[in-house]
């Protein structure tokens, strides 16, 4: 081989090579700040009225960040705002097997549930089908619901307005018309509150 292209091989390798090095690598994206600006141009879209739009994101969101809860409670909330409590509760649950403790996706499957059932139990109300086993359980579910809640009624009658008594004056004992002042007005000597009751 001459001089000469031995000499033009060695120049373009170091072209080449020098080329190479110049070259900047792409920038790194962090995956988590991308994931964010998905989830942010959904919202985005969801408040333009645009929810088709915001749905197909977050859905191509979960398949690119599969590991990721965000997209999937964010599709439940969509969900559940839009009164679809049955995929709302299935995104939630996707959710919530990527973080079992995460509050936004527990409250919409309990929430969601319950309206649910609520709609259902009201149909076969109406339907005068509510009987037998559905009814024992509706039963069953209704005093779960109340231990867990703390309530002895799921629903509570509003209270009775009470008029208060004049405010009596200093020194003045009150008393009822036929009672005297070291009697009990209630009537209940044992329980001075008991017509209160």
């Amino acid at each position: 081989m001459s001089q000469w292209k031995s000499k033009f091989i060695y120049g373009m390798a170091l072209a080449c090579l020098v080329s190479a090095c110049a070259t900047t690598p792409p920038p790194v994206v962090d995956p988590a700040a991308k994931l964010d600006a998905i989830v942010a141009e959904a919202d985005a879209a969801q408040k333009a009225g645009q929810t088709d739009k915001a749905v197909k994101l977050l859905k191509d969101a979960t398949g690119a960040y599969p590991a990721d809860k965000a997209p999937w409670i964010k599709l439940a909330q969509i969900r559940f705002d839009a009164e679809n409590y049955g995929d709302a509760i299935s995104y939630a649950l996707e959710g919530l097997q990527r973080d079992p403790k995460d509050k936004v996706a527990n409250s919409i499957v309990a929430v969601g549930g319950l309206r649910l059932s609520t709609k259902a139990l009201n149909d076969l109300r109406t339907q005068n089908d509510l009987n037998g086993n559905v009814r024992s359980e509706a039963q069953g579910l209704a005093k779960i619901l109340r231990e867990s809640l703390g309530e002895t009624v799921l629903v509570p009658a509003r209270p009775k307005v009470v008029a208060r008594p004049p405010v009596a004056k200093k020194g003045a004992v009150a008393t009822k018309p036929g009672t005297t002042p070291d009697q009990p007005a209630s009537g209940d000597g044992a329980n001075p509150f008991g017509s209160l009751q």
